[in-house]
């Protein structure tokens, strides 16, 4: 018997719409963010689509006028038109923003403490 990809994740992600784009150097592309996670997201690839997978991105989450959620990130997967990236670096606001909007959409303080700690040994 062999686990499904989705059993295997160890982080829930969340289904999340707001303003998402995504730098690598000078490129920019406005993105549709389909997911994320306390250690990644999925958004929907741009056309064009000109990223170097073996370079590091930014993408850069606009939860509302005031706060902007920033993380770089690196391409993990390329299938069915979307993109999925693991977060590389996160700097403490904005994973404090990450951190609430998970707590949110988990409802279960105690998963959310179980996500944190696998975050922390990763």
């Amino acid at each position: 018997m062999t686990d499904s990809h989705e059993d295997r994740r160890r982080f829930k992600r969340i289904v999340f719409d707001a303003k998402t784009e995504l730098t690598q150097g000078e490129k920019s592309w406005p993105v549709k963010l389909i997911d994320l996670s306390l250690k990644g997201l999925l958004i929907e690839r741009p056309s064009p689509w000109l990223g170097n997978p073996d370079d590091v991105f930014t993408v850069d989450i606009h939860l509302n006028v005031d706060t902007d959620l920033q993380m770089e990130v690196r391409l993990t997967h390329d299938d069915n038109n979307r993109l999925g990236f693991v977060c590389e670096h996160i700097d403490l606001e904005s994973v404090t923003h990450l951190r609430r909007l998970i707590e949110l959409n988990l409802a279960d303080q105690d998963e959310l403490d179980r996500e944190l700690a696998a975050l922390i040994e990763v």
